[in-house]
């Protein structure tokens, strides 16, 4: 047996399976030529930001460009960072907002797919196979380095100008031989573990990214650690195995993790895989005094998930909106195709922003309405009642009550040519509707300045004697154009446009005067549905209400 051997079997005696074992139990994917394997591996470190879910969909949209599969994995090997729930809370987040995943974690407490386990803490003796096989090859070596050792090192780069890291003269361990490793490993002194890298600084590698397009940077030198004192791995070693060995072959992440793609090509050339396609995303960024910054978890409340849960933005809304941040062409193809699956769009990529998209939220509360709009009346009540729920359950109570009502509301100027887009989320439906539920309706009878009190009073008199609740739309138009003239309004408004003076107002003023007495705002939809919608007992109640405030 080999001194490296030796070495490697003294290291991780308990080892059994070698890499080729592992390259077995997890075969290529049997897939179309040309499908691309992605995947979001967050760390359980907290809630689920904008940015992570911006990723998760750009990996959901390749993976669907190409019939291929989007999987999440658990990268949870830094418990000290762990937060209680925190993947759960971003499964749930990923979910709730209306991305699939395929595989791996597809659901808070529901796992699937062939390919796991989808969580690092969980893969130890996978990792250590792999390790032990470099450590046979010379390939890694065991570092038997101090803190204080490793800060007398940064200490004297610092004080000589040098780059800070573990290479070169620097790496002191690299240089035992070994026997002496294998003496340190029996004698019981604590180790990590190490890749002896075959670089230099003075080499340049180069890649294409498939959002950034081509970038060259200086070749990996640094022999950086592959398994902590615990027998943890790091992040560098852990996902070099994962993707290869779950046949990832695009890793979509955000640009912060550009700087490390030398080390990341040099793990993979060194193990022998086949290196993914990387496309490194810009972080989402937002306008602070007339300059742009990254979305920040400590300044931004839309920076969470969770914040557009709460608001009530409907998961269509969010996805059609990050769209647009994503291709600047989504857009103009939305426009054209207003009811067509998102899957029928071409997305690319090549034509995301390389600098960062700028996040807007009146572009996304605008993006909102017309995605409201376009629902049916049962689709707008179900998902105001499932949103209140959560997060006002006294509004989901009085929907659910009658819900035929409640979506008789939602179906009024619903379902025509022109919809109105008056509700970005579900947050502002409570006070939308409020007119239509006794329990929320109070009314100011406020006024336009320009129509006095005591005219509304004796128009709506006259409007209680003629109205009509099985009237349709243009014949209650007509009843109310029938009361105008006898108080000084003008039927036509072109006729009061030529000469205003004549009149105290037109039909619309008339229109108005009505609508705050049953509403109790100036502007609503269908006013004729409206009433319809109240019934008759309600309306004449609010009528005479208004008649006897304005005459007072």
């Amino acid at each position: 047996m080999s001194i490296y051997l030796q070495l490697a079997q003294a290291m991780f005696p308990n080892v059994d399976k070698t890499p080729a074992d592992y390259e077995e139990m997890y075969p290529a994917r049997q897939l179309s030529d040309g499908a691309r394997v992605t995947r979001i591996a967050p760390s359980p470190t907290g809630y689920l930001h904008l940015g992570t879910f911006f990723t998760s969909m750009v990996n959901r949209l390749t993976a669907d460009a190409t019939n291929g599969v989007f999987f999440f994995r658990l990268e949870d090997t830094d418990k000290k960072r762990e937060v209680e729930g925190g993947a759960d809370d971003i499964l749930k987040g990923i979910n709730d907002f209306g991305l699939s995943i395929d595989e791996g974690f597809v659901a808070p407490g529901t796992i699937v797919g062939d390919y796991g386990p989808y969580q690092q803490s969980c893969r130890a003796e996978i990792y250590h196979a792999f390790v032990k096989s470099l450590v046979e090859q010379n390939l890694a070596y065991p570092c038997f380095c101090s803190e204080e050792q490793r800060q007398a090192a940064r200490e004297i780069q610092e004080q000589k100008k040098d780059r800070t890291g573990y290479y070169g003269e620097y790496a002191i361990c690299r240089t035992l031989s070994p026997e002496e490793c294998l003496a340190k490993i029996q004698a019981g002194e604590s180790y990590v573990v190490r890749l002896r890298s075959m670089g230099s600084e003075q080499n340049r590698i180069k890649f294409d990214d498939m959002i950034k397009g081509a970038i060259e940077m200086p070749e990996n030198d640094e022999d950086i650690v592959l398994l902590k004192s615990d027998g943890i791995p790091t992040y560098h070693f852990a996902h070099a195995v994962d993707d290869h060995l779950m046949r990832t072959t695009h890793v979509i992440r955000g640009d912060e993790w550009i700087s490390s793609v030398p080390k990341h090509l040099q793990l993979f050339k060194t193990l022998g895989f086949k290196p993914p396609k990387y496309a490194h995303v810009s972080p989402i960024m937002v306008e602070d005094n007339g300059n742009k910054r990254k979305l920040s978890k400590r300044k931004d409340p839309q920076a969470a998930m969770h914040f557009y849960a709460q608001q009530g933005y409907p998961a269509d809304s969010v996805l059609d909106y990050l769209l647009t941040i994503a291709n600047s062409d989504f857009e103009d193809w939305r426009r054209a195709n207003p009811n067509a699956s998102r899957k029928e769009f071409k997305f690319n990529l090549k034509k995301m922003s390389v600098s960062g998209a700028l996040f807007d939220l009146d572009k996304l509360n605008d993006v909102s309405k017309t995605v409201i709009a376009r629902m049916d009346a049962e689709t707008v009540t179900n998902l105001v009642i499932a949103w209140a729920e959560e997060y006002n359950p006294p509004f989901a109570a009085l929907l659910k009550a009658d819900v035929a009502y409640a979506q008789g509301v939602f179906s009024i100027d619903r379902g025509n040519a022109k919809p109105r887009k008056d509700i970005a989320k579900w947050n502002e439906v409570p006070d939308y509707v409020s007119y239509f539920f006794p329990s929320l309706y109070q009314n100011a009878l406020e006024l336009p300045e320009t129509i006095a009190p005591a005219d509304a009073a004796a128009l709506l008199r006259s409007y209680v004697n003629v109205y009509n609740p099985a009237e349709d739309k243009d014949a209650w138009f007509a009843t109310v154009k029938s009361i105008c003239a006898d108080h000084g309004f003008s039927p036509d408004v072109k006729a009061y446009k030529a000469d205003p003076a004549a009149f105290k107002g037109h039909v619309g003023d008339v229109s108005t005067v009505i609508r705050v007495a049953v509403t109790g705002r100036r502007n609503t939809p269908d006013l004729c549905s409206i009433m319809q919608q109240l019934g008759v007992e309600t309306v004449n109640k609010r009528l005479n209400e208004a008649i006897e405030n304005w005459e007072n």
